[in-house]
């Protein structure tokens, strides 16, 4: 007998590892597998879910620890740096030195609507004082106190319907000018923040920020004072205030927030109220709480940055966020040596976690059972339905590599869709480029079958129309055809970048020197379509289009020609029917779509010409581009959609043009705000009388050298805001193919069926 090859060795040892998975693949084995699969990992998931939801809990409640804590940091930071206004507002009083009632107005509206603060005060030499506070109810109160010989004469008031009404009068021994807030400010002769202190009537311990006030010859004039107790900064940190005063954040129940100095003393506690502790002229103290949380917490060292802290031992102790709240605050230069806990038991925690992982446990074994008869009828199921699969594969394959015969164009991945467009990015099956392509379905058009011959005369329109032109900032068109399914698209180059309505909705109002050299290359496109006896009638910001090209970057792109008309067209419509009633229930108010229909144009950059259907030129596109340009330099429309349908169109034909030096932040040059000015002008021939006339005016506004926006700092904001991204190349499994199949027209400039860069967005 013949020795076995070694091929048939192989094939021996390998032979029992070649049964397994056949038995496995079998009928039976299957039936048997799965099953087994199912209680193995549902078992393993029973194991493992007790430590994972106690992981998963601890780390939520962690989560809203910091949450908590820097929500708080946010709250007592804002009302510390009230201080700083306020004191600004109080120094004009104490100059002026109002009369009695004019003072305590006065007063009274600047502790208006101020979280956290308690007094605001006035002193004088003479020991005459005024002040305004907040009292627990949250009632406003204001004062008067002067020294006479028997003693200090106070006088509260209250303010109703902005008349000072007396509500009492005392004598007692006060005088401001022995109290620590004076004493500091004569001291430090500038604005401080004094050492937490007891204050004179209440006890509470609290924090000043006083200021003193020289008259011209150097002497002490007044002495300033905004005060924060430990119960108006309670009030902002607790649940309560979270729906009153300050931004709902997240709550865990028992839960406790306190604020503090390094050296322990409690600045604002919203538990303290709840503890019966006496009012005495020393300050509230972590110690004279009796809290054991308090005392672990205290026991830990300071931190200049946020933290959690584990206090006591396992399931007794108490899980704690620690945050620094003070800082320079009100334009004082020492910082303050301020904290802010969050304190919550950690039974508080595991109880629930306890009672979930007994409920789980039961509905773990009920699924596990469940799972289990489900995988027995699906193992059984998968058997019969292996062949089936395996059939369908091969079909699919086969139409996928006839599809891919056929078509020229590759879809790649849809980058929109409008209520009948979508736009793609595609691959040209020979040259392996990418392109834009814009189509409309067929299933569209049925959608709305009224409007049909009007859609595709668009279509077509477009198409023509882009081919015609050839400025570099006027999107260009490669192919435009009819596929065998009915599907008409066209192709286009593929742009990089964002659209001005992206751009400002996404990165806010841009420098008056960016907008100018966008609209100079918006001009150029525009120009050479006006030359051409066509207005584009549909300029609005989704249609202008920022991309870079290789090391070019700011290339402004003039989109969706789908509206267009020639003047010779537009002037016998206009003839053909009348001016449009501003009233006319009829009128589009929808702020983002062009309109089929009577009217044509985007409310909020149409011309009034071109709302009352009256003949248009080249200046009503000058108009849209001047709706642009604001939108650019201030984010917003040139009149506010407070009232949508006709009455915001009246504002575009009757209304006066606002103030863009109001509209703007910082820097505009009057040229610029002139400019724009006219070309917003009612009359169209008070506007610019061309494109290239416009372009002019723009190139000709004076730029400082630090406000120029250079090819720098253009590739600077590209490369922060729109970093290139690496195109994936397309696999089969996400490629889609139009076929073409009769073409109603192939433009004359289509030299080249390539694309270059990235794509417009649907109409």
């Amino acid at each position: 007998m013949a020795e076995p090859s070694a091929g048939t060795k192989y094939s021996g040892t390998g032979a029992p590892a070649i049964r397994i998975g056949r038995a496995l693949a079998s009928p039976i084995g299957v039936l048997v597998t799965i099953p087994l699969l199912v209680i193995a990992v549902g078992l393993g998931i029973l194991l493992l879910g007790r430590d994972a939801t106690r992981t998963a809990t601890g780390d939520l409640v962690r989560r809203q620890l910091s949450e908590q804590a820097r929500s708080v940091q946010a709250d007592v930071a804002f009302a510390l740096d009230q201080a700083g206004p306020l004191m600004a507002r109080t120094r004009v009083l104490a100059e002026r030195r109002l009369e009695r009632d004019a003072m305590l107005l006065a007063l009274h509206d600047l502790i208006v609507g101020r979280p956290g603060v308690s007094y605001i005060s006035v002193s004088f030499p003479d020991g005459t004082y005024f002040h305004a506070n907040t009292t627990r109810d949250r009632v406003i109160e204001v004062q008067q106190s002067q020294l006479t010989p028997t003693g200090t004469r106070v006088e509260w008031f209250t303010v109703v319907g902005g008349a000072v009404v007396p509500k009492r009068d005392t004598t007692n021994a006060y005088d401001p000018r022995k109290r620590p807030f004076w004493e500091l400010a004569v001291k430090t002769r500038d604005r401080a923040w004094a050492q937490p202190y007891t204050f004179a009537m209440t006890f509470d311990t609290g924090i000043t920020c006083t200021e003193p006030i020289y008259d011209k010859a150097g002497a002490l004039a007044a002495v300033l004072t905004v005060d924060f107790d430990i119960a108006t900064l309670s009030s902002i940190i607790s649940r309560e205030a979270a729906s009153r005063d300050t931004v709902a954040r997240p709550t865990l129940d028992d839960a406790r927030t306190i604020v503090y100095t390094g050296d322990g003393t409690i600045l604002a506690y919203p538990a303290g109220d709840k503890l019966a502790i006496a009012k005495t002229d020393q300050l509230l103290s972590y110690k004279q709480l009796n809290d054991p949380a308090l005392e672990a917490l205290f026991a830990e060292a300071a931190a200049p940055e946020l933290r959690l802290l584990d206090l006591g031992n396992g399931d007794d102790g108490w899980l704690a966020s620690v945050a620094p709240v003070g800082g320079q605050r009100a334009g004082v230069a020492v910082p303050l040596d301020w904290y802010v806990a969050t304190i919550v038991p950690v039974k508080t925690l595991l109880g629930p976690t306890r009672k979930l992982e007994r409920s789980s446990a039961i509905a773990s074994a009920g699924a596990l059972l469940a799972a289990v008869l489900l995988s027995i009828v699906l193992a059984w199921n998968l058997v019969r339905m292996r062949r089936q699969v395996a059939a369908s594969r091969a079909e699919a394959r086969s139409a996928q590599a006839r599809a891919k015969e056929l078509g020229s164009y590759r879809l790649v991945a849809k980058l929109g869709a409008g209520g009948m467009g979508e736009v793609w990015r595609a691959e040209h099956r020979m040259l392996a480029r990418t392109a834009a392509i814009k189509l409309i379905r067929p299933e569209a058009l049925e959608r709305d079958p009224a409007n049909v011959e009007e859609i595709r005369e668009r279509f077509r329109r477009e198409a023509q129309t882009l081919a015609s032109m050839r400025s570099r900032h006027t999107i260009e068109i490669f192919d435009y055809g009819v596929t065998e399914a009915g599907v008409f698209y066209f192709v286009m180059e593929l742009l990089d970048g964002v659209d001005l309505e992206s751009l400002i909705v996404r990165y806010g109002a841009q420098s008056p020197a960016r907008v100018i050299q966008l609209l100079i290359q918006a001009c150029s496109s525009l120009a050479e379509a006006h030359d051409a006896g066509l207005l584009h009638r549909d300029i609005k910001p989704p249609n202008l289009f920022i991309s870079r090209a290789a090391d070019e970057v700011d290339i402004v792109k003039l989109l969706d020609f789908g509206i267009v008309q020639t003047t010779g067209e537009i002037a016998a419509e206009s003839k053909a029917k009348a001016v449009i009633d501003p009233s006319v229930s009829s009128i589009p108010t929808s702020d983002k779509l062009t309109q089929l229909g009577a009217m044509v144009g985007t409310p909020g950059f149409m011309a009034p010409e071109q709302i009352l259907g009256m003949e248009l030129d080249g200046r009503a596109d000058l108009y849209a581009l001047g709706c642009c340009a604001w939108w650019l330099l201030t984010g917003e429309e040139v009149f506010r959609r407070d009232e949508g349908g006709a009455k915001f169109l009246h504002k575009h034909i009757y209304d006066p043009v606002p103030s863009l030096r109001i509209a703007t932040r910082g820097w505009c040059p009057p040229q610029l705000e002139e400019v724009i000015a006219s070309c917003l002008a009612k009359e169209p021939e008070r506007r610019p009388a061309n494109a290239r006339a416009l372009a002019d005016k723009l190139k000709a506004i004076p730029i400082p050298t630090e406000q120029q926006w250079t090819d720098a700092r253009a590739h600077t904001w590209w490369n922060e805001y729109k970093p290139p991204v690496p195109v994936t190349p397309p696999t089969a499994s996400n490629v889609q193919v139009i076929m073409p199949g009769t073409v109603e027209q192939r433009p004359a400039s289509a030299t080249s069926e390539a694309a270059i860069g990235p794509t417009i967005g649907p109409r």
